[in-house]
Parts: structure tokens; C-alpha cells; sequence
């Protein structure tokens, strides 16, 4: 039966072996720390947070999240341990809120690996506190029991860890914040809530001969959507005449782009045959238009790989906790040891684990095997900006005349899921910059050398930028390069002879001096000019187009001046339409410290191999991410860029 806590109770453990899991609602950030016989924290050493979520005996999460599982083997800590807190903490520099009294009430609940509740505590009653001590482990009589404190910290986690007798601290706090700020920015972000229906923009449908003067399609009476004939404010019983246009129809006053009824609902798969799986069907997802359906059902595959996955690997998990429990117990009885009685327990005991992770793969066999079935229908129907570069959508290219819902940046995929690989779909406009870390390969490519890495990465941003340059409308998108030494002079050969970039890359600090003092001003131009209410009167000199800079070799020839732009270009170019695409190994900027932090975490990174730095932002999954790469000998690149830069000469005209 569950312990249902309150503030100072406390309860005996079943086993040593448990899970603390966590509820908040909001993302928080979960630890534990050690303490002695008197109840102190001796060091940094001795707390799990998220930029160490390993210790001996247990395990919290890696990242902020408003879910966390929290693992404990009570029996594996060392002798001096006497208490183990549970600690949770509000994300800082985050934006989110800054004290427990504006989210929900936090919800813990001690469980058994296979999820069998001991205990639970809801703590109530916090305030302007940022951080609390939810629960805490302690011995007695060589027990281990659960207490729930629900103590809170308006100061943080440094109050926190000072009142448990901790020397540094501050400097810990910080760290953690550190750390949690470096996971936030690693992590690939959900899709952001749909708007309204009625804030929705929607495309006008072409006029037909029906239409009246207004240009709307006049609507029949008692189709859906339809407004009553009548004005709400007509006395009741009667109704007053509608008005008629030249052509003798009534008037329509709802707006001509705007819908009012629910979206259609996704396509009906074909049926199947008795006994066999449904089909899958590319759109099969709820949207207004195709490319909607599309980009929600890629969004619902890589959720769907998440919690398979996670399923997996805690089946596996539960499996192996069972098998050592119950080889422990067949060690620890003497009377197993003798006639071959402790020989069939681990036989059995290793049977009962192989069973239990065969019939987990076999589910996750099971799962892959449709995802897989469902990505074979949904890439060939996926429209350019969300295509790889092999697609035969890319042949028959044609500047398009809307801005897309987002764009296609590489592939994402995790260990167990195969061949399966999920498109990375990034919404558009572009909500943050990007890097293109040219330092060393992970551990997925460590063989790679460091010279054909940082070709590489100037390769994928020319890359990306001829995609966003083929995605965006003709004359909404503009493409500046800065290359101080000219050492990226032969990957951007194909935006420079194709003529589609702005100007010619700036090289020299004369150069870059230039286009970073006119991407600044044009900032500050259109933010005043937003702030003001007059975002259509800007001098006529404004390019109101998107504006995409490119910045290799950072940060060989930039000056204090120089950096500080590009960091104010980093931090409130997005909102106005000028983003930032780092070409950079962070470790070549180690020389300005802390100084350039803000910057590397205001950026989605990315690489040019293979690499496993992503997290989805359900349960945080480590995912390898692939960038778009183009076929081998394809000269696809150069006949997009030629169609785009053909078309901008026409349309200039």
C-alpha cells in the first residue's frame, strides 16, 4: 500500500533499490547530494546534478524537464553516507518562472524499479522559494527509511547547499546553472503550440464567378462556418434585411483568408486485411494543409522512436535490477550452495533475464518495423523544405512564392533505432543562430581528421544557406559572408558564382568592419521602428528582407569591438530577421573565458559528422544527429542555386 507523506513523516524501504520520480509541470532541475553522519555536504564531489548526474549508488537526470526519474541503490553508497537529500530547483536565466509559488505544487513518489509505489509527497505550501528539498534517505539501525521535508530556499541552491554546511557553494550553484543552461541549448525543441484558429493566417482561396464585390465567396445558408443572417443585436423574433451587393447577392463580412470550422481530419488509411497491420499513409496526421499534416506526423514519428526507445532501455533495466536481486539472494542463502540448489537459481535467474529482454525487443522490433514502414510512405511525399537532397523534388525545383513551415537540417537517430532516421525539421523563421562546430569530432568520428572537419563544417553551412535561400520566397532572403583569411573561399564557390549572396564575402577587417556595422544598424532601425509602431516606414536604404551571416574561421581576425557585435547580432538579430550561422571551434575562443558563453548557448549546434549531442525534450535521449549531406557528384546544389539567382534577376527587373 502507498505512504501518501505530509511535511516531517517518514516511512521504511521495502529494498535498497528505488527510483524517485518527479512531477512538476514546469521544467525543473533535479540532484541529490550525500551527507555524513551530521548531516553535511563534505564537497562538491558528493552532489549529483545535471553537469554530474553520476555517483556511486545513483543517478539523476542530465537536464532541466518537468518529469525526472531519479535512480538510488542505497546499498552500493559508501559507509560514511548517512543521508541522501532529493533536491529540486527552478532553471535560472531561463525566462520561466523564478519561485515555486507560480507553478504547480512539486509531486514526488518513491518507487520500486518495477514502479510499485512506496511513497508519495505533493509539497505544498512553497512560495517565493527557488529551490526545495523535496525528500531524504537516512540510515537508522542499519535501515534505510524516507522522511519528507519540503524545505525551500528563496536564495536557491546556494542557500541550499551553504545551510548543509557546503564551503563552495556559490561556486556549485553556478555550475549547476552552467550545466542546465548548456543542456536547455543542446536540446531540440517541441513544436511550438498552434495558434487560434482565428489568428491562424490562411491562404485566400482564387475568386470565382460567385464571389461578390467584397472578393469573399459567398456562403450558403447553413454551411458550416456560416454566420447567422441576422445582427445579435435585432430585437428578438425578427430579423433584419441583409444588405446586397451590386450583383445581388448578400454580403459575407467574415474575413476572406480566415476559417472558422475545425481542420480537416488526416486521410483515412486503406483497410487491411484481417489480421494484418493498417498501412500507413503519408499526411496521417491533423493539419489544414498537406505540408502541416507532414510536419506533425515527422514530429509524431520522433516522439513515437522517443518513447519506444525509452520503454526498451527501461524494460532492459528492470530486467538486469531483477537478475542481480535475484542472484543475490541465491548467493546470500548457504544452503543454495550445496547439492547444485545455487547453480539452477543463477540458471533460472539468467533464463527469467533473457526472457524478459527478448520479449522487450521483440516489442521494440515490432514498433521500429512500423515507424520504419511509415517514414518508407511519408519521405518520398515530403515537399522540398522538409526533402533530403536526394529527393526528385529537387530536380523539378521552382522558387516558392510562401515561406515554408520550417526546413530540413539533417537527420536524427538513436542507437536501437537501425536504418530509421527522422527528419530535423526547424521551424521558420529561425528562432535562434546557428553553429557549425568545426573543432574536434566526437567519439562517433574520432578517426576524422582536424583539417577535413573544419572543411567540412564550412561545407554544411554552405549547405544550409543554399537551402534556406531555395526555401524562402525570391527577394526575402539575403546571404552575407564574412572570411577574414579566405580559407572558406572553395565551399562558398558555389554561392559566389552563382551570384546569389548580397555582396562578395568580406574579407580583411576593413570588410567585416562593414557588414557588421550594417547588420547592426538595421537591427536598430527596425526594433525602433517595431517599438514605435512604424515598422512600414523604414528609410527606403532597409533591405526588409531575412538576412543570413555567414562567419568562418572565428575568431582569427576579430577585435573586442567585432565580438561585441556579433554577440548583440547573436542575442536581437532573430527577433528582427538577421540570424547568425558560426562557422567555429569554440576551443580556438578559449582565450576570452566566460566572456563568449552567452554566445555558444544562444546558438543550436550542430556538426559536420556524425555526432551525438542533441536531446529531444520528452526524456533525453542522447540522439546522434546527421547533417544534410549532398549525393556524391550531384549537381543539385548548383541548378537550385542557378534557378534562384535566374529568378531574383527577373524580379528585379
Amino acid at each position: 500500500m502507498t505512504a501518501e507523506l505530509v511535511r516531517g513523516q517518514n516511512h521504511p524501504l521495502p529494498q535498497a533499490r528505488l527510483e524517485v520520480r518527479v512531477s512538476t509541470g514546469r521544467p525543473v532541475v533535479a540532484g541529490a547530494a550525500l551527507g555524513d553522519g551530521q548531516g553535511r555536504v563534505p564537497g562538491p564531489e558528493w552532489v549529483a546534478h545535471p553537469g554530474a548526474p553520476t555517483l556511486p549508488g545513483l543517478e539523476v537526470s542530465g537536464q532541466a524537464a518537468s518529469e525526472h526519474r531519479l535512480a538510488f541503490d542505497l546499498d552500493a553508497l559508501a559507509d560514511s553516507v548517512h543521508r541522501v537529500t532529493v533536491l529540486l530547483a527552478l532553471p535560472t536565466a531561463t525566462g520561466g518562472p523564478v519561485r515555486f509559488g507560480a507553478v504547480a505544487a512539486p509531486f514526488v513518489a518513491v518507487t520500486e524499479p518495477d514502479g510499485t509505489e512506496v511513497a508519495t509527497y505533493t509539497i505544498t505550501g512553497l512560495d517565493a522559494e527557488s529551490a526545495v528539498i523535496a525528500l531524504e534517505f537516512y540510515r537508522r539501525q542499519d535501515a534505510w527509511k524516507v522522511r519528507a521535508v519540503g524545505q525551500g530556499y528563496a536564495g536557491g541552491l546556494a542557500d541550499l547547499f551553504s545551510d548543509q554546511g557546503l564551503p563552495e557553494a556559490q561556486q556549485l550553484a553556478a555550475g549547476i546553472s552552467e550545466a542546465v543552461a548548456r543542456g536547455l541549448a543542446r536540446s531540440v525543441a517541441p513544436p511550438p503550440p498552434r495558434l487560434p484558429e482565428q489568428e491562424r493566417p490562411r491562404q485566400t482561396p482564387a475568386p470565382t464567378a460567385s464571389q461578390g464585390i467584397s472578393g469573399a465567396v459567398s456562403p450558403q445558408p447553413g454551411a458550416p462556418g456560416t454566420p447567422p443572417q441576422g445582427s445579435p443585436y435585432d430585437v428578438q423574433g425578427t430579423t433584419a434585411a441583409a444588405p446586397e451587393t451590386a450583383l445581388g447577392g448578400p454580403i459575407d463580412y467574415t474575413h476572406p483568408g480566415r476559417r472558422t470550422t475545425a481542420p480537416p481530419p488526416p486521410p483515412v488509411a486503406p483497410a487491411a486485411a484481417p489480421g494484418q497491420p493498417t498501412q500507413p499513409v503519408a499526411g496521417d496526421a491533423t493539419g489544414w494543409s498537406m505540408e502541416e499534416r507532414l510536419y506533425n506526423q515527422v514530429w509524431g514519428m520522433f516522439e513515437d522512436l522517443t518513447r519506444t526507445v525509452a520503454a526498451y532501455r527501461s524494460a532492459v533495466d528492470f530486467a538486469e535490477s531483477r537478475r542481480e536481486q535475484e542472484l543475490d539472494k541465491a548467493l546470500s542463502d548457504p544452503r543454495s550452495r550445496l547439492g547444485g540448489q545455487g547453480d539452477a537459481a543463477l540458471e533460472a535467474a539468467r533464463d527469467r533475464h533473457e526472457q524478459l529482454v527478448t520479449q522487450a525487443r521483440a516489442v521494440l522490433d515490432r514498433d521500429l518495423g512500423r515507424l520504419i514502414a511509415e517514414s518508407e510512405v511519408v519521405e518520398p511525399a515530403l515537399p522540398m523544405a522538409f526533402a533530403r537532397w536526394d529527393s526528385p523534388v529537387w530536380h523539378g525545383y521552382r522558387p516558392p512564392m510562401e515561406l515554408p513551415m520550417a526546413v530540413r537540417l539533417g537527420d536524427l537517430r538513436l542507437p536501437e533505432s537501425g536504418s530509421l532516421r527522422i527528419p530535423m525539421l526547424i521551424r521558420l523563421p529561425l528562432e535562434r543562430g546557428l553553429w557549425i562546430d568545426s573543432g574536434s569530432p566526437g567519439s562517433l568520428d574520432s578517426l576524422v581528421d582536424a583539417d577535413e572537419v573544419r572543411r567540412l563544417a564550412m561545407d554544411v553551412a554552405v549547405t544550409h544557406a543554399a537551402r534556406l535561400l531555395a526555401v524562402y520566397p525570391p527577394g526575402e532572403f539575403a546571404v552575407h559572408i564574412i572570411d577574414p583569411a579566405g580559407s572558406g573561399a572553395a565551399a562558398c564557390a558555389p554561392l559566389v558564382g552563382s551570384g546569389v549572396l548580397a555582396g562578395p564575402p568580406a574579407a580583411g577587417a576593413a570588410g567585416m568592419a562593414d557588414v557588421l556595422t550594417r547588420l547592426t544598424q538595421r537591427v536598430d532601425l527596425v526594433q525602433m521602428a517595431v517599438r514605435g509602431g512604424a515598422s512600414d516606414s523604414l528609410p527606403p536604404g532597409v533591405d526588409t528582407a531575412e538576412q543570413l551571416l555567414i562567419v568562418n574561421d572565428f575568431p582569427h581576425g576579430f577585435d573586442d569591438r567585432a565580438v561585441t557585435q556579433l554577440r548583440y547580432l547573436a542575442d536581437e538579430g532573430p527577433a528582427v530577421g538577421v540570424h547568425l550561422m558560426m562557422v567555429a571551434d569554440r576551443q580556438d575562443a578559449a582565450a576570452y573565458g566566460p566572456l563568449l558563453d552567452p554566445l555558444w548557448r544562444s546558438l543550436l549546434r550542430l556538426t559536420p559528422v556524425p555526432d551525438d549531442h542533441l536531446a529531444d525534450p520528452w526524456v533525453g535521449h542522447a540522439w546522434t544527429y546527421e547533417p544534410a549531406c549532398l549525393p556524391q557528384n550531384s549537381q543539385v546544389l548548383q541548378h537550385v542555386l542557378d534557378q534562384v539567382a535566374r529568378t531574383r534577376r527577373s524580379w528585379n527587373r
